[in-house]
Formats: C-alpha cells, structure tokens, sequence
C-alpha cells in the first residue's frame, strides 16, 4: 500500500508497505525495500517533483525536517531523514515506512510507480 499525506514540511510524505513488511519479522523487508530505494536516490527525486527535482532543491536543505537532497538517509523516527521509519514499527518489527522526499506538487502515480520500480526488481 502506498499512500500520500501533506506534513509540516510541505512535502507529500509517501508510506510505504508491502503484506510481508506487515507481517511478524517484516522489519527485515523494510530495510532491505529502503536500501533498493537508496541506491536509485536520483533516480526518486527525479520522479518526486514535476520539474526533475527543481523544486524539491528548495526545499530538502537538510534544514527544517528535510533531508539534503545530495544525500540519502534513513532512520528510526527521525525527520531530519529522506526515510523515516516509526518508532512503533521499530518496536513491533514490523509496519510501513515513510518517505520525506516527494513533494507537495508531485504526481503521486510517478512516486508510486518510481518506489514500486525500485522495491520490486
């Protein structure tokens, strides 16, 4: 399931899961769909604005609960990351993950087909 939210930082945070991320021990398919994801990060902010990443420069500073846009990151609840994962999920071992990176004038069919892509080869 991928769904897109507004957040704070005027971005169109994306979470992401698959069944297996849902299920006991899911935590395992987090990382590894988040590593996919990481190794195509220009690939994402490519995708994730409708001016090629133009837009999204702006605003990933790295300030202000954004990533840099140079630099992929992730972590347990942290803001300041290109992908967050949930306190709760970290505890459970299993959930969905959140991507900070689209912003909020992306096309939200792009995002979704960019993370499928690069999560499912």
């Amino acid at each position: 399931a991928v769904v897109s939210t507004q957040s704070g930082h005027y971005g169109r945070d994306t979470n992401i899961s698959t069944l297996e991320m849902r299920k006991v021990g899911g935590m395992e398919h987090i990382i590894k769909a988040i590593e996919k994801m990481g190794k195509k990060h220009d690939e994402h902010i490519a995708e994730y604005d409708p001016t090629n990443g133009a837009d999204n420069a702006r605003r990933l500073t790295g300030l202000h609960e954004t990533a840099s846009i140079h630099q992929f990151s992730y972590g347990v609840a942290n803001r300041g990351a290109s992908i967050r994962i949930p306190r709760q999920c970290e505890k459970d071992g299993y959930g969905y993950f959140e991507d900070r990176r689209p912003a909020s004038n992306c096309d939200p069919y792009a995002v979704t087909a960019r993370i499928v892509a690069s999560i499912c080869e």
